[in-house]
């Protein structure tokens, strides 16, 4: 298990922009070296145009496509597809390293709902997960659409769903001390943009969500919307803020931080299945 969680390590404490792909057509992971050499040709040719990088910067652009079995919720799944791109300056030394520009990768952690429907000639990956310079998403996004007939959208994550997270993530067990769990909320309305921010002592969360949780192992809407209520009440007797009436968008604990703009660091490993499995189910959702 520790050796399938450093295969994955790298995933952690970056900046993730999410998406969600529809099925790609004839897709297939015994050619992932072919796919790398055709997409590294579409780069050049991108390039060319000044789309791929800076103006003036010239760089020698690496492409890698890989699999990552590990990152499955069962066999049925897909295994997830890691996209590398990386470069070395004309001017560095051959054996020199080369300099990661853009991560991707593709997953279906338990996607069964889509997967067991779809015709034999697609391939369910229906969670896209980005990290570096937009240019480089668009670019690569580009090329899959145009070779697999699918799709590329933005993930965004609801107030509903993100309120879920923090009512999840306050229950897990981790084996450090666990930071403050994070809550941000957007003031509509205002003519300048004001965001709360509502920290609470983690300890303080798990022992108020041990009393709201009915039954260990299952969440129901009304223990989320009870714990919720409660930290309402909380805020609201310190503060005299009503925070039923502004936006949840972003939330963060020891699991992990997301953002309703489709933006989430996974920061523990023995829990990133779990996470990728309620994120595979919200870009299944807004597929269909």
């Amino acid at each position: 298990e520790n050796a399938d969680l450093q295969k994955t390590a790298f995933l952690l404490r970056k900046q993730w922009t999410l998406y969600s792909v529809t099925p790609l057509y004839r897709f297939s992971d015994a050619h992932l070296k072919d796919y790398a050499r055709l997409l590294s040709a579409f780069i050049a040719a991108e390039k060319q145009k000044g789309l791929a990088v800076e103006i003036g910067v010239e760089l020698d652009i690496t492409v890698a496509v890989s699999s990552l079995p590990d990152l499955r919720g069962s066999d049925r799944d897909q295994a997830a597809i890691l996209v590398q791109l990386s470069s070395r300056s004309p001017a560095s030394p051959k054996n020199s390293e080369e300099k990661q520009l853009w991560l991707g990768w593709f997953c279906s952690v338990s996607g069964d709902d889509l997967s067991e429907n779809l015709p034999e000639d697609f391939t369910c990956l229906p969670l896209f997960l980005a990290n570096g310079a937009e240019s480089y998403t668009s670019i690569v996004g580009s090329w899959f659409q145009k070779t697999f007939d699918c799709y590329f959208c933005r993930l965004a994550i609801s107030p509903l769903t993100l309120s879920w997270m923090a009512a999840m993530w306050t229950g897990c067990k981790v084996d450090k001390t666990a930071s403050a769990i994070e809550l941000v909320f957007s003031v509509p309305c205002l003519p300048q943009p004001l965001d709360i921010s509502y920290a609470i002592h983690p300890e303080d969360a798990k022992a108020l969500w041990d009393t709201v949780q009915k039954t260990p192992g299952e969440i129901t809407q009304e223990e989320v919307d009870v714990f919720m209520d409660c930290l309402y009440s909380h805020f609201h007797r310190h503060f005299k803020i009503h925070l039923s009436a502004t936006k949840l968008v972003k939330v963060s604990t020891a699991i992990a931080s997301v953002h309703c703009d489709g933006i989430i660091k996974f920061l523990q490993s023995q829990y990133l299945t779990g996470v990728l499995m309620l994120l595979t189910e919200l870009a299944i959702s807004q597929i269909q």
